[in-house]
């Protein structure tokens, strides 16, 4: 039986996720910024999106590119002003989008006011906003850090004798929310945001808040992984409850947390509705289906099969199949280009494969998120030398395996594939030198194939595009509720080349064939019944899907038929 729709705008709208620095400058500066984005709405507006989620905008010092905060009421110097900000806001409005902004409160910066006081004395009011380890307690308990040179979580300060938590850089110590008076800090700046009328908020890290503040050691039970013991504090569901009922219930918003270390069995926990917390958050299965943590940086793994992609994205869409709702991202500002890790970059294949997996993300259960640039294609831009990285996580890990004499090649090597640098190259909208981003050097190099084709400008003049495909296929989504609603249900399940599976909705039913071949492939289904097949839309030139089941893809292809 078909579960009651419970139609919600954030279910069927698509997110077009901007990293303001890479965007596009207007300043002459080199850096992206507001006026910038001001600049492109129709562009956006263009694409059929409906939502905006912009990366961080707010003060900061900029050791993790806006993710370290020092003024939660304020904007960044070099991405304008306030009112450049409420500019943006109101121009949005009147084209009928809407705009997500990034949450970051697992941590601040240690140039934020509060961490200023924090580290003044022991006594200082503002101390216990932070945590806190006593150095006459003696050396504190192992904890983990994603971009510490030494991996080390905790950083010794003298003027206090102590030692302060930071799971990300040493620039951003973890906010105690353990303390009511933080958390309530947090509800008043959230208010602040969606006073001036923005639509929600990505949280970043969102899973990590709840600390044992007794610190024990990391229980054998996890295996040497932090990550998980991170996404399991003691009070973070209630945490989470609070804030929807001091916050989040008095605004029609959307939330999505960013829940590195949350598995299957705990997801309805966030996003059931009858739990009042989020709508939806980003798990990392996928993320991790062909990378690892090694001991200093994120490692290739033996190559990922098909299968094991089909695998995770059904079980996940088995988990919300009648409570709660899910997000779709196949790359973000912390992972390399899509089109690079899960298609084929190269010449002949580049097209159909970008084409193909914008088509598996606009056809499955779940709120698709785009990433800036995946409409048109870009790809990762493989940098030779340290020098040209800018991502504090790939320079801190090459200064790691630089102290310990390890080779520094392979990480290179492996940072082409691995590095988020790879995301955050400007957004290339023509062929210009700086692929009109910028007309000053940019703080990030460009990706040299922005000549070649991988730009608006030459996109959008040509109706065969990956850019125009992309518009397409969002209207399609747009057209089709079956698409947005409609139950999931995995064909051809073993198979390592296509990835198949019909969306019903009522009485409508439609066929999504995606091939993952470098090669063409012939295929039957004989899990499905139909008298008809009509086509849709496709990426390439399609073969009659005829009743017998019988069907031909080429290299890359996508395409989707309604079923009669």
């Amino acid at each position: 039986m078909q579960k009651e729709l419970n139609r919600q705008w954030w279910k069927e709208g698509v997110v077009y996720q901007i990293y303001p620095r890479s965007f596009q400058d207007t300043s002459g500066n080199g850096v992206g910024d507001i006026q910038g984005i001001i600049s492109r709405l129709d562009y956006i507006k263009g694409l059929g999106v409906d939502i905006i989620w912009l990366n961080p905008v707010y003060e900061s010092p900029n050791d993790d590119n806006g993710y370290d905060i020092s003024d939660y009421r304020n904007i960044m110097e070099a991405f304008g002003t306030m009112a450049d900000f409420d500019e943006l806001l109101a121009c949005m409005k009147e084209r009928g989008l809407k705009l997500v902004m990034d949450l970051v409160v697992n941590h601040s910066s240690d140039e934020h006011a509060w961490f200023q006081e924090s580290k003044k004395s022991r006594d200082n009011p503002y101390r216990d906003y932070y945590h806190w380890w006593p150095a006459e307690k003696g050396t504190p308990p192992k904890r983990w850090s994603f971009f510490d040179v030494e991996s080390n979580a905790w950083k010794y300060d003298e003027a206090t004798d102590a030692y302060y938590l930071h799971c990300f850089s040493v620039k951003q110590p973890d906010l105690k929310w353990e303390n009511p008076k933080v958390r309530q800090e947090i509800y008043d700046l959230m208010q602040f945001w969606f006073d001036k009328g923005i639509d929600g908020f990505r949280m970043d890290v969102i899973s990590f808040i709840s600390k044992d503040t007794d610190f024990p050691e990391l229980p054998e039970s996890y295996k040497g992984e932090f990550i998980p013991f991170y996404a399991n504090g003691p009070k973070l569901h209630d945490y989470l409850q609070e804030m929807n009922t001091a916050v989040l219930s008095k605004y029609d918003v959307m939330t999505v947390g960013e829940a590195p270390g949350i598995g299957i069995d705990r997801a309805l926990d966030f996003v059931d509705e009858d739990r009042n917390e989020l709508n939806m958050f980003f798990h990392f299965d996928l993320m991790g289906l062909d990378r690892e943590q090694g001991e200093t940086f994120i490692m290739a793994k033996e190559p990922w099969k098909l299968s094991e992609f089909k695998k995770i994205h059904s079980d996940w869409d088995a988990v919300f199949a009648e409570k709660g709702w899910g997000s779709m991202f196949l790359n973000n500002h912390d992972f390399p280009r899509t089109v690079s890790r899960w298609g084929n970059d190269s010449k002949t294949h580049w097209y159909n494969s970008a084409t193909m997996l914008q088509t598996f993300l606009l056809s499955m259960r779940g709120t698709p998120f785009f990433y800036y640039g995946e409409e048109i294609g870009m790809t990762n831009v493989r940098f030779n030398s340290i020098s040209d990285y800018q991502d504090i996580n790939t320079k801190n890990r090459y200064k790691t395996i630089e102290q310990n004499g390890g080779d520094l090649g392979a990480f290179i090597e492996n940072e082409k594939e691995a590095s988020r640098d790879n995301a955050r190259t400007p957004m290339q909208w023509d062929t210009s030198e700086n692929a009109g981003f910028s007309k000053t050097k940019p703080w990030l190099k460009v990706n040299p194939n922005h000549t070649e084709g991988i730009n608006v400008a030459a996109q959008d003049a040509n109706k065969d595009s990956v850019l125009n495909y992309f518009r397409r296929m969002v209207e399609v989504r747009k057209d089709h509720p079956a698409l947005v609603y409609g139950s999931y249900h995995l064909l051809l399940q073993a198979d390592e080349e296509v990835y198949a599976y019909s969306r019903i909705l009522g009485a409508e039913r439609y066929l999504v064939l995606l091939s993952f071949s470098i090669e063409k492939v012939v295929k039957t289904i004989g899990e499905i019944k139909f008298e008809k097949a009509e086509l849709v839309i496709s990426n390439d030139d399609v073969e009659t899907l005829s009743n017998d089941k019988l069907f031909e893809l080429k290299p890359y292809q996508a395409s989707i038929y309604k079923l009669h």
